[in-house]
């Protein structure tokens, strides 16, 4: 047993019992405080006795203070209780993690509610798509138009009325896929479609597409690239040929040839080429990514950024709705539009004694930043509930 007193207010008694080593500290019955200062007084003496060779071998004093430090630090990790100790935080720490995430799941609000207790009236906002479109194929099918880029009903340049068919894709097996872009103009001479970079004028077309001119629209943007894609880094996609997109060819698109969309031989439509008729034609349809178009009101998934509300009025009860103990909720279909305004409300369920004007007069009064799609603002549709309860 051996007893060492750094200072006269701490013994240490250490017991040395090879490999191990136990060192029990006794400390003197005194104040937290008295026993910091003594601490605080032992460390300063110890940097004065050491500044000396410190100022005569600064390296060597750092090098021998890092040794010790080492040391000691080895010593800690070697303990077993350490490993145990290191080991239980983490379980700990997981399984804090794991709970927290359980329960933001099962108990969170969902992204796009809003609520308020106050004054008895509970707002949710929910986000809502739009009527379902109708299937079909092509670019335009769903709405007025079946295929083609421009605001129609027609499909092509042949005098009688036929549908248009046909398709194309293409890509440089590229990891992205294919950027976001305009058509190349409509040729019967397909070249390679470069994203990169539109240099015009051109005196000659440097990229072509097999495509009926009637159902090509000039898109405004500044390379050439999938109109319907989401992605803006330049890239012609995974697909094969030299086009842009996931398929095989000229074209653009996930169909093989070099013409547009999920058909076979060029022109557009799907299914094998056949030239249309009735004059131009195409629409926004379930496809087609029309964003120059100011009018249209997108599904909540084709947004990239939804609405966030910034103030949200809320409802008043009318004095006659508490003389009848008027109670329920008032369901709002509404447009939250790309210039800040909710427009279009439509009462979709209604309450009595003047609760749903009270509902639309504090919708109209909800101000936002709207939604974003390929960094632009747009409109998108939007369903608000006013809950009226007077308990």
């Amino acid at each position: 047993m051996k007893i060492d007193r750094p200072s006269e207010r701490r013994y240490q008694l250490s017991f040395k019992t090879p490999p191990t080593e136990f060192a029990l500290t006794l400390f003197p019955d005194a104040r937290l405080s008295r026993r910091l200062f003594a601490e605080i007084d032992f460390a300063t003496q110890q940097i004065r006795n050491n500044w000396p060779k410190f100022k005569e071998d600064p390296f060597g004093s750092i090098g021998l203070a890092a040794f010790h430090l080492a040391t000691v630090a080895k010593r800690t990790i070697a303990r077993p209780q350490t490993a145990i100790s290191f080991a239980i935080s983490v379980v700990i720490v997981t399984c804090l993690i794991v709970t927290v995430l359980v329960v933001e799941r099962r108990g969170g609000t969902r992204a796009g509610e809003i609520e308020s207790t106050e004054l008895g009236v509970v707002t949710t906002l929910g986000f809502e798509s739009n009527p379902a479109s109708q299937n079909g194929q092509g670019v335009g099918a769903g709405e007025k138009g079946r295929v083609g880029f421009e605001r129609s009903r027609g499909e092509g340049s042949q005098p009688t009325p036929a549908r248009a068919q046909g398709g194309g894709g293409g890509g440089t097996h590229s990891l992205l896929a294919a950027s976001l872009g305009r058509l190349p103009l409509p040729s019967m001479i397909p070249a390679p479609i470069a994203t990169a970079a539109v240099h015009l004028p051109q005196a000659l077309p440097v990229a072509g597409i097999d495509l009926d001119p009637a159902l090509y629209r000039k898109l405004d943007y500044s390379t050439y690239g999938d109109p319907r894609s989401k992605q803006t880094t330049a890239s012609n996609g995974s697909g094969d040929g030299g086009g842009v997109g996931n398929g095989n060819g000229l074209g653009i698109n996930e169909g093989d040839g070099s013409g547009f969309g999920p058909g076979h031989d060029g022109n557009m439509g799907g299914r094998e080429k056949k030239p249309g008729g009735g004059g131009i034609g195409g629409s926004r349809g379930n496809n087609s990514n029309d964003d120059d178009d100011p009018s249209r009101v997108y599904k909540s998934p084709e947004v990239s950024t939804r609405p966030r509300v910034i103030l949200k009025p809320e409802p008043q009860y009318t004095e006659q709705a508490r003389r009848n103990q008027v109670m329920g909720t008032v369901v709002l279909r509404a447009v939250f539009s790309s210039t800040g305004q909710v427009t279009n409300i439509q009462a979709v369920q209604k309450l009595s004694d003047g609760l749903t004007e009270k509902a639309i007069a504090a919708a109209r009064g909800i101000r936002f930043v709207p939604a974003m799609r390929n960094g632009h603002p747009v409109s998108m549709y939007m369903q608000l509930e006013y809950n009226f309860n007077l308990y």
